[in-house]
């Protein structure tokens, strides 16, 4: 995630382009429960990270996680849809809500939009893990007592269809899937739809709930999980020369992007501007970064392109720095490629805080991102 110090050189490059802002924001994380919470916990340097509470993992070699401890959706989801629904989807609808309200489309603005011109784009890296975990359990005495939301609630789009119903918003509700860069795919995606004219205004991001047997043993037979136990707080240490693998997260973080004109018509707040964005693929391995960096250096080179930003412009990037010995040495090495000339670029990880969030950690570190610039310009890679 790439900020830009700059103004908007959009508008001279594209005069009839439409521009998109972001007006709300909504999140759930270990460290904090709304965006002003979460940023100053962050800058406290409070780490939310914290032996597993959820099963009993005395057997793992990783016990420890960026766990929510305290989450309530009282006030915003009622008490019988709450028990029913897997917490992913918990996640997508309160940070979904939340941002919403902070948007300030509260009932009263809410009747003034056209709710055939917003859609919501939230997605997630493993969706619905709980309940595949539980039916898997319960076939184990017979189909009969395989829950009958076993497979929608599996789904990875459940959590923005749950939310647009919830709304009654009729725009494009989808999710996408690809793993740790969810929440890029669909920030990007929801601000191309506001772009071509599709919509107005878009809810997007993504949320994450794998701190569960299967979720853990999974990353933990790939050896990609850090092991230091016995200190949690430090156990996420990216770019560290001792650091021994990534430390999981769960939550959500949900963006509501509106067009620029839409938004100043109904006055609400600005929070920032999305210039565009890039996608790219090393097409290389499943896991392991290209040893060159291809892939991310050929993203953040078009996204500046795209965005018309200038690489001497850009001061902070929020990296992706998951705390593996591969990957952040690699996104290290195509940051100073890119940027290695910019004597004011600052860089860091909030992983180190919150741990390893997946399909939600784009959208999070993007509320962080934004937090550290407010009214910001920045651009997605």
């Amino acid at each position: 995630m790439v900020v830009a110090s700059m103004e908007s050189t959009l508008k001279a490059k594209h005069p009839t382009r439409r521009r998109v802002v972001v007006t709300g924001m909504g999140l759930v994380t270990s460290v904090g429960q709304n965006p002003d919470e979460y940023y100053n916990n962050l800058l406290d340097g409070v780490s939310g990270i914290s032996e597993i509470e959820s099963f009993d993992c005395s057997t793992y070699p990783t016990r420890i996680a960026g766990e929510i401890k305290r989450f309530s959706t009282d006030g915003w989801i009622a008490p019988k849809v709450s028990k029913r629904l897997d917490k992913f989807m918990l996640y997508v609808l309160v940070a979904g809500k939340k941002a919403v309200v902070d948007g300030g489309l509260t009932e009263g603005g809410m009747e003034k939009i056209d709710k055939t011109r917003c859609g919501v784009l939230i997605g997630s890296g493993m969706g619905g893990m709980k309940v595949v975990s539980d039916s898997i359990e319960a076939l184990r005495i017979s189909y009969r007592k395989i829950s009958p939301f076993c497979v929608p609630f599996a789904s990875t789009n459940m959590g923005s269809s749950l939310l647009a119903i919830d709304l009654g918003w009729n725009g494009p509700t989808y999710s996408i899937s690809t793993a740790c860069a969810t929440s890029n795919f669909c920030i990007l995606n929801a601000a191309n739809h506001i772009i071509d004219g599709d919509v107005d205004i878009m809810l997007c991001g993504g949320s994450e709930s794998s701190i569960l047997p299967i979720g853990v043993g999974g990353f933990v037979a790939c050896k990609a999980l850090s092991e230091r136990n016995d200190d949690p707080g430090k156990a996420s240490r990216p770019w560290d020369s001792d650091r021994d693998g990534f430390v999981m997260g769960e939550g959500a973080g949900v963006l509501m992007l509106e067009e620029l004109e839409h938004a100043k018509k109904r006055d609400a707040n600005i929070y920032a501007e999305v210039l565009g964005g890039n996608i790219s693929s090393d097409a290389y391995h499943m896991t392991m970064p290209h040893p060159e960096g291809a892939g991310a250096i050929l993203c953040i080179e078009k996204a500046l392109s795209q965005s018309g930003v200038a690489r001497e412009d850009v001061n902070y990037v929020n990296a992706h720095a998951t705390s593996t010995q591969a990957g952040d040495i690699k996104e290290y090495q195509a940051i100073m490629h890119c940027f290695g000339q910019n004597q004011e670029l600052r860089v860091n990880s909030t992983k180190s805080m919150i741990g390893h969030l997946m399909g939600a950690a784009g959208a999070v570190e993007a509320i962080a991102t934004i937090q550290v610039m407010q009214v910001a310009v920045f651009c997605f890679v």
